[in-house]
C-alpha cells in the first residue's frame, strides 16, 4: 500500500526526499520561534539580521560563483577540480575579509551606525567561510544525487541551531545565542557533507593545479558575470536590513526579519527542494537537447498550485497570527508581511528557476537586471525614509521588486524556449 503512494518518477522521488528532510529541518526553527521571540527582543533579532545580511553579501561571492559550475561538466573529475577552485577562492576571500575588519574595525562600526554589532564583526569572516564551503559541498553532493544525505544534514543543522539558540538564550541576554547557533549548525552540516567527498580517494587524487587553472578559464563567466550579479542581488535583497537599521532602527529590522523568516520558511521548503532537483534535471535535459522549457513551465505551475491557498490565508490574517503565536509585541511583523505579500510569493517562484541564466550562459543579462533592481530598491526605501514612513518604504520596495521578478521569470523561461527551438 505504501509503495503505491510513493511518487513514480525519479524527479518526484528526489524532490520528496529533499522536501521531507527540509520540512523537518524547517519545522524545528518555526516550532521554537514562539519561544525565541519571548527570550530575544525585536532589537536582538534586528542585530542578528544585520549580521546575517552583511555575511550574505560576501558569502554570495565566496566561491566566485563556481559552485554553479559544479553541475555543468559531464565528468566528475572536472567537477571535483571546480570544487577545489571554489574552496581556494572562499578561503582567500575569508582571510582577506578578516584582515580588512581588523584594520578598519572602528570605521565599519561608524558606517553601520549600530554599535551593538561591534563585538560580532570578527565572526563575519568565519560565517562567510562556513556558508561558502556549504554551497560548494551542497552542489557537489547534489551532483552525485546524495539526496538522503542532504536531507539528513538539513535536519541535523536545525537541531543544533535550536539547541544552541535556546540554551544560550535562556542563560545570556542579547544576540549571542542567535549568532552562535547559526555558526555551530553550519559547522556541523559542513562536516557531514565533506565526508561524502573525502571518502572517494580516487576522485580526490584527480585534483590538480593545471586542471584547476584550465577550468577556471573555461568557466570564467561565472565569476565575471555571476559573481557581480550575485553580489548585487544579495545587496538588493538585504537592502531593507541595511537601510532600515540606519533610518528606522534595529527594532524595525527585527520585525522585517521575522516576517521574512516565518513566511519564507514554510514555502521555501517546497521551493528549495524543487530547485535542487530541478537544477540537476534541467542540466541533463538541456545538455541532451531536450524540452527544458516545458519542464520549467510544469514545475512553476505545480509549485503555484501547492502554495497559493495557504499563502493567501497567512497574508490575510498575518497580524493576528503573529500576535497570537509570537506575542502581541510582534503584531507589527504581520503588518509588514501583508505589505510585502506580492514580493514574497513572486520571490518564492522565481528563485526556484534562478539556475537558468547560468545554464544558458546569460549571466551578463542577469547581472544588468540585478543592477537595475538594486537601484530601484534603494530609491524606494530612501523615498519612504525621507517621509519617515516605514509603510511607504515597504510598499515601494514591494512594487519595484515585484515588477523586476515578473520580468525575470519571463526572460529566463523564454531563454529556455529559444534553446528548445
Amino acid at each position: 500500500m505504501l509503495n503505491k503512494l510513493k511518487p513514480k518518477s525519479e524527479f518526484s522521488r528526489n524532490v520528496l526526499t529533499l522536501m521531507t528532510g527540509t520540512t523537518i529541518a524547517q519545522a524545528i526553527p518555526i516550532a521554537i520561534s514562539p519561544i525565541l521571540t519571548r527570550i530575544y527582543t525585536p532589537e536582538d533579532f534586528g542585530i542578528f539580521a544585520l549580521f546575517v545580511a552583511i555575511t550574505s553579501i560576501f558569502a554570495s561571492i565566496a566561491n566566485g560563483r563556481y559552485e554553479f559550475a559544479i553541475m555543468v561538466p559531464q565528468k566528475d573529475e572536472d567537477a571535483i577540480n571546480i570544487f577545489a577552485l571554489g574552496f581556494i577562492i572562499n578561503l582567500t576571500l575569508s582571510l582577506t575579509l578578516f584582515i580588512f575588519i581588523f584594520l578598519f574595525h572602528d570605521y565599519i562600526v561608524l558606517f553601520l551606525k549600530n554599535p551593538k554589532i561591534e563585538p560580532w564583526l570578527y565572526l563575519i569572516p568565519v560565517a562567510v567561510f562556513m556558508i561558502g564551503l556549504f554551497n560548494i559541498l551542497n552542489y557537489f553532493n547534489n551532483r552525485k544525487k546524495y539526496y538522503k544525505e542532504l536531507a539528513n544534514v538539513s535536519i541535523v543543522k536545525a537541531i543544533v541551531l535550536a539547541i544552541v539558540q535556546l540554551s544560550i538564550g535562556f542563560v545570556y541576554a542579547g544576540v549571542s545565542g542567535l549568532i552562535s547557533g547559526q555558526l555551530l549548525s553550519q559547522f556541523v552540516g559542513n562536516a557531514k557533507l565533506l565526508r561524502n567527498i573525502l571518502k572517494d580517494k580516487i576522485l580526490m587524487l584527480k585534483i590538480s593545479k593545471k586542471q584547476i587553472k584550465l577550468l577556471a578559464l573555461q568557466y570564467k563567466d561565472f565569476p565575471k558575470f555571476q559573481a557581480p550579479h550575485a553580489f548585487i542581488h544579495t545587496v538588493s535583497s538585504n537592502m531593507p536590513v541595511y537601510l532600515f537599521s540606519t533610518f528606522f532602527g534595529a527594532t524595525t529590522v527585527g520585525f522585517y526579519s521575522l516576517s521574512l523568516r516565518i513566511v519564507f520558511t514554510p514555502f521555501m521548503i517546497l521551493s528549495g527542494a524543487s530547485a535542487q532537483v530541478y537544477n540537476q534535471k534541467l542540466s541533463e535535459v538541456y545538455n541532451a537537447k531536450g524540452d527544458s522549457y516545458t519542464l520549467t513551465i510544469s514545475l512553476l505551475q505545480s509549485l503555484l498550485k501547492k502554495i497559493i491557498v495557504p499563502f493567501l490565508i497567512i497574508i490575510i490574517y498575518a497580524p493576528e497570527i503573529f500576535a497570537f503565536i509570537f506575542g502581541e509585541a510582534w503584531r507589527e511583523a504581520g503588518v509588514y508581511t501583508q505589505i510585502l505579500s506580492s514580493y514574497l510569493i513572486l520571490n518564492i517562484l522565481v528563485s526556484t528557476i534562478s539556475f537558468i541564466p547560468s545554464l544558458v550562459n546569460q549571466q551578463k543579462k542577469a547581472f544588468i537586471v540585478g543592477l537595475i533592481l538594486m537601484v530601484l530598491s534603494i530609491s524606494a526605501i530612501c523615498i519612504g525614509a525621507f517621509f519617515d514612513d516605514i509603510y511607504l518604504s515597504l510598499s515601494l520596495f514591494t512594487i519595484s521588486n515585484s515588477i523586476i521578478l515578473i520580468y525575470n521569470a519571463f526572460w529566463m523561461i523564454n531563454a529556455l524556449k529559444g534553446s528548445a527551438d
